[in-house]
């Protein structure tokens, strides 16, 4: 097992890495599950696959499970669910001192963290995502939120998990498609600052898809390592380097907001092509070569993701995405600040970003 220590100011923790950390889950969370009742928040999708063993290893060790079970999708992150999340919450009387178990993917990972934020006025509550996306970055870092019409991610807070249990196991229930949205995550670390191990994935990429444990692991744990370092810098995006987290983010959300957050376009596929989007837009203002962006799309081609605008087959223009864009929670004083590539590794934030110019090199790559 990898642990990796997340060192965040008052509230450090552990992101442990390995297989079977769920069946031991009560070992996992020693000193941490208080009482008899453990309140735990869900969909359907992972109940149906994790449930019995969760139910199992908390009743022979002397806990009554409390399940909260969602729908599952993106649509669930809302402030129907959020609301009717903190009532069940409530009249379970959960403490301050509790913790709730969030077991799933970002979706559920967010809305628990939201509510246990905002539960008499923060609770704690333990990660357990049981998605590659979640494992590698919505899991870690203490960023909770619900979407809402205006868009997505723009309701929420910064609430630190006590402790996040990434379990590779959970990785051979899911569909390859989720594991190619994940994976997408992964890539992005070594795109904003690890031009070694983006090589690495170049070589390894198909294996991790395919069911490698080492290469899962080290995947994961790598990732996790990477974005543990940039929060412990900058835990609440003040100084600008947790930003560059957001690579191909500003694309991506204006593509889940035209295809209406739906199953159309998963999140980790709309960073994908939002990353190539960010390096053909670098290329365009003679940051970084085209040859460069042209090889992050073929990798994302290679392991069979979309990886071209041209491929969504979107009937809006580039002005109606750039519209989506003006919504983003990053907007500052009028302005947009971008995640641009100098290099493959080489991601820097640029405030000084036409979103006119951006309007006009989505109309080129729609055209494609």
């Amino acid at each position: 097992m990898a642990v990796i220590p997340v060192d965040v100011a008052g509230r450090p923790y552990e992101v442990r890495v390995g297989t079977g950390l769920l069946a031991e889950l009560v070992r996992e969370c020693r000193g941490m599950l208080r009482k008899r009742e453990v309140p735990i928040i869900t969909d359907s999708n992972v109940h149906a696959a994790w449930g019995e063993t969760i139910e199992a290893v908390l009743r022979t060790n002397g806990h009554e499970p409390q399940w909260r079970i969602l729908p599952p999708g993106e649509q669930t992150k809302s402030w129907e669910e959020l609301s009717k999340t903190v009532d069940w919450l409530l009249a379970r009387e959960v403490e301050r001192g509790d913790h709730i178990l969030a077991l799933g993917g970002g979706v559920i990972g967010d809305l628990t963290g939201f509510a246990a934020a905002i539960v008499k006025r923060g609770c704690h509550f333990i990660q357990l995502p049981t998605t590659l996306l979640a494992q590698v970055d919505s899991s870690v870092g203490g960023k909770t939120a619900i979407n809402t019409p205006a868009g997505k991610n723009l309701v929420g807070a910064f609430h630190q998990p006590s402790l996040v249990l990434a379990d590779l196991a959970a990785l051979d229930t899911l569909p390859r498609r989720e594991l190619l949205a994940g994976y997408a995550e992964v890539v992005k670390y070594g795109l904003i600052g690890d031009a070694g191990f983006f090589a690495w994935c170049d070589e390894n990429g198909q294996n991790v898809i395919a069911g490698d444990a080492g290469k899962r692991e080290y995947a994961v744990s790598q990732s996790v390592a990477a974005k543990a370092r940039i929060v412990a810098e900058d835990e609440r995006e003040t100084t600008g380097t947790r930003a560059l987290l957001n690579l191909g983010h500003t694309f991506g959300h204006a593509l889940e907001a035209e295809t209406g957050y739906s199953a159309d376009l998963l999140h980790g596929e709309a960073v994908a092509i939002g990353m190539v989007l960010a390096a053909r837009y670098s290329a365009r203002k003679g940051l970084m070569p085209m040859a460069s962006a042209d090889h992050i799309a073929t990798h994302f081609s290679d392991v069979g993701m979309r990886s071209g605008l041209a491929e969504l087959n979107l009937s809006c223009s580039g002005k109606a995405l750039v519209g989506h864009m003006l919504h983003d929670k990053k907007m500052d004083a009028g302005t947009l600040p971008f995640v641009l590539m100098k290099g493959i590794g080489a991601a820097y934030l640029d405030r000084d970003v036409s979103l006119d110019d951006v309007a006009a090199f989505l109309d080129q790559e729609l055209a494609r």
